[in-house]
């Protein structure tokens, strides 16, 4: 489209009495946007590869537990996931979205894996445990589960306490 074009165009918005010359500086600005994104997508440019993660594993965590806060779990999933890549812990936490999901055995599932990977970790024994409990299910495992917690960190024994007494009082029913 040339200048007489525009002009064309100009002169059809003044005669109707709109704002011609407005509306004729988008339509310059649209060509000009349109022809540099053409000239663009021929040329070939440079790529930036980025080969390693720019966070640490705890970095990931943190920017998961803040995505959390947000209520964004999704993304608080993601960055869970990278962090898995190295540090155990986040296995933890991702059980703790799945279960937020109401996805169990994707719960099940990461909290075995951080068991597997640190068997120390005693939230990790606990919400297994937990979970179990909320599904009314392998309540003999549970039972152990909130028993093993309790020996690996007694600091925190109320909390596991807390588990071990409703899985005892399901089992009981």
């Amino acid at each position: 489209m040339g200048e007489d074009e525009v002009l064309d165009i100009a002169y059809k918005e003044k005669v109707r009495g709109g704002n011609w010359e407005a509306r004729a500086k988008k339509y310059l600005y649209f060509l000009l946007l349109s022809s540099y994104f053409l000239l663009l997508s021929s040329c070939s440019l440079p790529r930036i590869v980025i080969l390693d993660d720019p966070l640490s594993p705890e970095e990931h965590i943190n920017l998961g537990v803040a995505y959390e806060k947000k209520g964004e779990i999704d993304n608080a999933l993601k960055e869970y996931r990278l962090a898995s890549k190295k540090l155990p812990l986040a296995y933890l936490y991702m059980g703790n979205i799945y279960f937020q999901k109401n996805d169990f055995d994707g719960a099940e599932s990461a909290y075995r894996k951080a068991i597997k990977e640190d068997p120390q970790n005693a939230d990790a024994h606990n919400n297994l445990a937990w979970l179990y409990y909320t599904k009314k299910e392998n309540l003999g495992e549970a039972e152990e589960l909130a028993l093993n917690a309790i020996e690996l960190n007694p600091s925190k024994k109320e909390i596991y306490q807390d588990t071990l007494d409703k899985i005892r009082g399901a089992k009981g029913k």
